[in-house]
């Protein structure tokens, strides 16, 4: 697919971001994207802003497209490149996406560029620059919470990533329990202590030892924690229209927040037959 070419403005922002002093391409790794792309260094000696827009735009202006530019930029945001630099890989790609959006394209997960819808102004491209995502890494949450919303936050579609999230915590108590229940009521059938009948038994799933009276209160607290998640957010995004419930960065990154605790927590919980000794 050939992609249009990119006017000047726009170039010269991509390689602003590529070229950063603080979180941009060093000067070395230029050079060697360079060769790997088969792009020509015409500018070696200049600024790494400026020698990587003589680079693409010489080069864009040979092919009539912008594709090998969006081909260095793919490069340049290669998984394999930012091991262990998952917090610059996002500073990268958001910041990316702020400029890519006005031109219709955005970078996805993977480091590859994707067709999306074209923001009509800066303000709405800020927006889906991955703000969220990018910060909900420096908070450093639980994978899940990424994984579960991943799509949604590259859009800031923050009304579905509080839908999704929300729903990763069920699926992996289901997975841990054995349950195939949903919602208050698997939390409460899962880590819960008494039956329906109010009757006393052990839960399904204990996060510590329960034999003191604190650790008997950390399960019931996280137990209320999780059912308070759906009530308080699962339940108005299911059942509301997302026009009459709205969802802004703020709210989304509390929820978001609160599920990685429990993601978190839930990593130490055992299983525990019925009837069984703890």
């Amino acid at each position: 697919m050939a992609i249009g070419r990119f006017d000047a403005p726009t170039l010269e922002a991509l390689c602003s971001v590529l070229g950063d002093t603080s979180s941009g391409l060093t000067g070395s790794e230029i050079g060697t994207l360079l060769r790997q792309c088969q792009v020509d260094d015409g500018a070696p000696g200049s600024t790494k802003r400026h020698r990587l827009y003589e680079a693409l735009a010489a080069r864009q202006e040979r092919d009539g497209v912008a594709n090998n530019v969006i081909a260095f930029v793919q490069v340049a945001l290669h998984q394999a490149r930012h091991v262990g630099k998952s917090q610059l890989f996002e500073e990268r790609q958001a910041s990316l996406n702020g400029v890519s959006a006005l031109t219709g394209l955005r970078d996805d997960d993977e480091g590859r560029v994707a067709t999306a819808q074209r923001a009509r102004t800066a303000s709405e491209a800020e927006q889906r620059a991955g703000r969220l995502r990018a910060e909900l890494v420096r908070r450093q949450v639980h994978a899940d919470v990424l994984k579960a919303c991943r799509a949604e936050l590259l859009e800031e579609n923050y009304f579905h990533a509080v839908l999704e999230a929300t729903k990763s915590v069920a699926e992996k108590v289901r997975q841990l329990s054995g349950l195939t229940l949903d919602g208050s009521e698997l939390v409460a059938e899962a880590f819960g202590t008494r039956d329906r009948d109010r009757r006393s038994r052990d839960p399904l799933l204990a996060l510590n030892t329960l034999r003191s009276i604190s650790e008997q209160s950390e399960q019931r607290g996280m137990m209320h924690l999780m059912k308070g998640i759906f009530a308080m957010f699962r339940n108005p995004t299911a059942h509301e229209l997302k026009a009459r419930w709205a969802v802004d960065e703020r709210k989304a990154l509390d929820l978001l927040t609160m599920v990685s605790v429990v993601h978190r927590r839930r990593e130490g919980a055992v299983r525990i037959p019925r009837g069984g000794a703890r």
